[in-house]
């Protein structure tokens, strides 16, 4: 059993219910959803010619690989009808794998640590309340000094 973080964000129609839904398919989907982040209203990022997002954080425990868990993720990404109109750009439902226990995976389709995760205030506000002391494999540093740095 693996404890993984995913990012959960939105900034088209009705944000707060996308989220909630992303939950449940979740949750359906067998991953076991342990604790939720406050959501957090967010100023877009990269790209900012559009609407604000909904963010925030789940931890999460999982039974397969990590590889599976983006499948799955990208699944529910589908299923909830996202589409991919530029990088960064607006978008529904976006899932982001995180962390994945304290793997270091460097992969075409997917990084894990999420690799803008120390740039990323909406990213660490939601993790800073949910795991302040994981540790970064990577930066080897907790979350809390990763936050009160940025």
């Amino acid at each position: 059993m693996s404890v993984a973080f995913i990012g959960l964000g939105s900034n088209m129609g009705n944000r707060q219910a996308n989220l909630e839904q992303a939950l449940t398919l979740l949750q359906k989907a067998g991953v076991a959803v342990t604790a939720v982040s406050a959501w957090r209203e967010t100023k877009p990022y990269g790209v900012l010619d559009q609407p604000d997002f909904l963010n925030g954080v789940v931890e999460i425990t999982w039974q397969g690989t990590a590889q599976e868990l983006l499948l799955t993720c990208q699944r529910i990404e589908q299923q909830m009808g996202r589409v991919r109109k530029r990088h960064w750009g607006e978008r529904n439902i976006d899932l982001d794998i995180l962390f994945f226990d304290q793997q270091i995976i460097n992969t075409p389709n997917l990084v894990v640590p999420h690799p803008d995760i120390a740039n990323r205030l909406f990213v660490l506000e939601p993790l800073n309340e949910l795991a302040p002391n994981l540790l970064h494999p990577v930066l080897h540093k907790t979350i809390r000094e990763l936050y009160e740095k940025l």
